[in-house]
């Protein structure tokens, strides 16, 4: 007989398993993603050296936490528990920073100038790629139609008859600046909030994915803690009952 409960023995391998998977199938995507790691270096993205450790860390805690269910023993089962509850405070950390980040991202959006959307306007790839955020989006300009200079281009234009459907919000028409070329009807609504909304998503994204390994982490550290009472229980009693039989 084991020393600790077969139901919970089996769950807590299981999930274990689970999460090997998932290291797994991290491990693959770090390695997809190193053939963009250039591009994505060069837009300010984080080193894909985080997403190796978290990936390696996630597999091999969870081989370990196989062997302390399998092997039933208590200095590996506490092992794994300290894994847990460090686990537990760096993903809850993590989850903090994130939600101060997209708090001050929001905040930059929404006091946003033509000064700082300017550095943008002037690399061409991000030009190209507003124009196709204002197709989509059904806007015009970072913070303004005028980010675009004297040219407006005809991703902003804008069909007073359809201009309250579809896109971001409502996408009311107004006429060019002044001084200005293209079309002379163009989306009121700049892609700013546009563009926050999609931030805000995997922000939001990236909270769940923290906070759930947390919670995952704390329930791991609970079940652990069980498991190596069960475990001590066990011992204590195969202990007392041969001390008893010499006597």
């Amino acid at each position: 007989m084991g020393k600790i409960n077969g139901c919970l023995k089996c769950l807590f391998i299981f999930f274990n398993v689970l999460f090997a998977i998932i290291g797994c199938l991290l491990i693959f995507g770090a390695v997809k993603a190193s053939a963009y790691n250039h591009q994505l270096s060069a837009v300010g993205s984080p080193s894909l050296a985080w997403v190796w450790v978290f990936a390696i860390g996630v597999l091999g805690i969870s081989c370990l936490g196989i062997y302390a269910g399998c092997s039933e023993k208590d200095i590996v089962l506490k092992i794994f528990a300290g894994f847990m509850g460090l686990g537990m405070i760096i993903m809850m950390i993590f989850g903090i920073v994130v939600v101060v980040t997209r708090n001050k991202v929001k905040q930059g959006f929404d006091s946003a100038s033509a000064e700082v959307a300017k550095p943008y306007m002037e690399n061409e790839d991000l030009r190209v790629l507003l124009d196709g955020i204002q197709l989509n989006g059904k806007c015009c300009g970072v913070v303004r139609a005028s980010d675009w200079g004297d040219k407006i281009p005809n991703s902003c234009e804008c069909n007073s008859q359809y201009g309250s459907f579809g896109g971001f919000g409502n996408a009311e028409c107004k006429a060019k600046p002044q001084g200005s070329i293209g079309p002379d009807q163009i989306y009121k609504q700049s892609c700013s909030q546009w563009i926050f909304g999609w931030i805000n998503l995997a922000f939001q994204i990236a909270m769940g994915f923290f906070f759930g390994f947390a919670v995952t982490a704390l329930l791991g550290l609970l079940v652990s803690l069980l498991m190596i009472h069960q475990v001590k229980r066990h011992d204590g009693a195969g202990g007392s009952s041969i001390a008893m039989k010499g006597y």
